[in-house]
C-alpha cells in the first residue's frame, strides 16, 4: 500500500491538476484578450478617434464619478472601457458622497475573451466583436447622455 495513493490523495491531486489547467487556460485567454486590446488602442489612435475622460457609473442611477482615467467606452451605457494604456475597466461603483466630491479609483481587470458571461440572455458578446463595433462606430459613438448624468 506504500506505492499507492489513497482515494482522498488521488482526488486532491486531480482537483489540483484541474485547477492548474483552468489557471493556464485563463492566463492564455487573458493574454489573447490583451493582444486584442492593444490592437484596439492602435486602431483608435490610427483613425484619430480621441480618447475621453472616463467616468464610473452607479448602477441604477444617472450618477457618474470621475476616475482620472482616459480611454474609450465600449458600451453606450458607459459600463466598460479601455484605457489609452490598453487596460480593461468595469466602470461601476457604489454611490458615495466622497466619490462624488473626490472621484473614484477603478482598478483594471483582466480582460475576458467573452464579455458579459453569466449576464442575462443576449448580453454576452465576444470581445473582438465588441471592439470591432466600437472602432467602426468611430466618432459617432455616443455613450450615456452627458447632459443628463
Amino acid at each position: 500500500m506504500s506505492g499507492e495513493l489513497s482515494w482522498q490523495e488521488q482526488r486532491r491531486a486531480a482537483v489540483t491538476a484541474h485547477g492548474a489547467a483552468l489557471d493556464r487556460q485563463r492566463a492564455a485567454e487573458t493574454a489573447q484578450a490583451r493582444t486584442l486590446l492593444a490592437g484596439f488602442v492602435r486602431d483608435m489612435t490610427d483613425r484619430g478617434i480621441p480618447p475621453v475622460r472616463l467616468r464610473a457609473r452607479v448602477p441604477g442611477s444617472r450618477a457618474r464619478y470621475r476616475t482620472g482615467l482616459t480611454g474609450w467606452y465600449l458600451r453606450r451605457d458607459g459600463s466598460l472601457a479601455v484605457s489609452v494604456a490598453g487596460e480593461f475597466y468595469l466602470l461601476e461603483t457604489p454611490r458615495s458622497l466622497w466619490a462624488r466630491l473626490a472621484g473614484v479609483r477603478v482598478p483594471p481587470t483582466d480582460p475576458p475573451l467573452r464579455v458579459g458571461v453569466g449576464a442575462r440572455d443576449g448580453e454576452s458578446t465576444p470581445l473582438d466583436l465588441l471592439l470591432r463595433r466600437r472602432v467602426e462606430a468611430g466618432r459617432d459613438f455616443r455613450p450615456y447622455d452627458r447632459r443628463r448624468g
